[in-house]
């Protein structure tokens, strides 16, 4: 079994390309560190890194192995805050995966809450698309995902927000669409529509509409809004996108809704079973908290 020691040191010497330079990161002599890293190519049987005159570069198992250097140490990290928290203040970390929408904000708000009770846990979000949340989810580096849904996974627990995300379409607002109010349907047939990738991953459908993508004339994808925005202004095509995600000020775009409204609920993902640290279970209970709130707030005004 690798010992977490050599773990950081491969780590210093993957971020420095350097040995001498990893090695004084580190407060050991260079002739230590050389020696323990051939140890550990001979520990795994594989070359970690092509050793040039001036820079280490890392081999395919060496970027392999950096990757999931950091997964381990970060996980183990987090197992180590839990633990060792005092009784009389909450410490530890939350980590929450992000998936891209507005209700980030009422997330925020919630945290802003949850930091002035327990100003000593440390908070981490990450950002992503569903497949790289769940991933995180999964291998113990994210202890809940803000996602839309529901995700069709049955090895999860859904807390559903009460809130909602509305699609629309993205496209440059000088484009004889931006004219109307709002984007019906059957047009999207018609148009060169650039999707997000969940529609293709089996979580976000595009049986949505009633039928399925070969209807549709996709001439991209994205995984992150930000970067299609420039395709839409390039003029490639028009990008199916959430409301108030993309500032459109200052730019050749806007954004129209779909007609009939198209959205989807938003849930809290997490593992089935799941342990939290005792930072998570709190803030999580408050999550839980909330969506009671909200579902009486609506059954009142019902």
């Amino acid at each position: 079994m690798i010992e977490t020691r050599l773990l950081h040191y491969f780590l210093a010497v993957a971020r420095e390309e350097n040995i001498t330079k990893a090695a004084q990161s580190l407060f050991v002599t260079q002739s230590t560190l050389s020696k323990q890293m051939m140890d550990l190519e001979n520990q795994l049987g594989k070359q970690l890194f092509i050793r040039g005159k001036r820079k280490i570069t890392l081999t395919e198992e060496g970027l392999f192995l950096r990757s999931r250097a950091r997964e381990i140490l970060e996980l183990m990290e987090n197992t180590e805050n839990a633990l060792h928290q005092d009784q009389q203040t909450l410490s530890g970390n939350v980590s929450i995966g992000c998936g891209e929408t507005v209700a980030m904000d009422i997330i925020a708000g919630l945290l802003e809450a949850f930091h002035k009770q327990y100003p000593d846990v440390v908070l981490h979000t990450y950002s992503g698309d569903a497949d790289a949340i769940l991933e995180r989810i999964d291998k113990g580096l994210a202890d809940m995902g803000l996602l839309l849904g529901p995700i069709r996974q049955e090895k999860y627990e859904y807390l559903q927000l009460r809130q909602k995300d509305v699609y629309g379409l993205l496209m440059p607002k000088d484009c004889p669409l931006a004219s109307q109010a709002s984007i019906n349907i059957d047009q999207l047939k018609t148009l060169p529509i650039i999707l997000p990738d969940q529609t293709f991953c089996g979580h976000q459908d595009l049986d949505w509409f009633g039928t399925d993508q070969s209807v549709f004339h996709v001439v991209a994808t994205y995984n992150l809004i930000y970067n299609a925005t420039y395709l839409v202004e390039h003029g490639i095509g028009y990008a199916l996108s959430l409301d108030r995600l993309v500032n459109t000020n200052g730019r050749n775009l806007t954004f129209r809704p779909i007609s009939p409204e198209l959205s989807l609920d938003l849930y809290i993902v997490t593992k089935k079973y799941q342990s939290f640290s005792p930072a998570a279970k709190i803030f999580y209970e408050q999550l839980q908290a909330y969506s009671r709130h909200v579902s009486t707030q609506d059954m009142e005004n019902a």
